[in-house]
Order: C-alpha cells, then structure tokens, then sequence
C-alpha cells in the first residue's frame, strides 16, 4: 500500500517523510508497518525509508494518531 493515513489525513510516501524529516526528501519507499507501537498513545506506527542526501538513508517512524515520530540513520 503506497498511501495511508495520518493524524487524520491521507499520505504519499514522500509526504511522510516530510512530516518526519521537517523537508521533502529526495526519493522515498514505499511505507510499511512498524513492528512496534507508539510510545505515547499506544498506536499504529508506520515506517518509510528515505534519502534526505545524496549520502544518506534514513527510516522514519510516524504515529498514524498522534504527532510522535523518531528517525533511525542506516
């Protein structure tokens, strides 16, 4: 599933890991389900993996309820 939703509204991977990263990224996957629930409320947590650089990859974690969100640099 490439879209999904967040806090209420409808989004694209590159969307997601906007909201994680705080700018557009340059490429994004496809997002997916994390295996762990969200520290604060309990809920979904979705993953996307993204290229904020032409150096870097990150996994950006994002609560589907709640404003949480973590990074994970590979």
């Amino acid at each position: 599933m490439s879209n999904r939703v967040v806090e209420g509204r409808m989004v694209t991977p590159e969307r997601l890991a906007e909201l994680v990263e705080g700018e557009r990224p340059m490429e994004a996957t496809q997002i997916e389900d994390a295996d762990d629930p969200c520290p604060d409320c309990g809920g979904n947590v979705i993953s996307v993996g993204y290229m904020p650089s032409v150096t870097a990859f990150v996994t950006g974690y994002k609560c589907q309820d709640c404003s949480w969100s973590d990074r994970e640099e590979q």
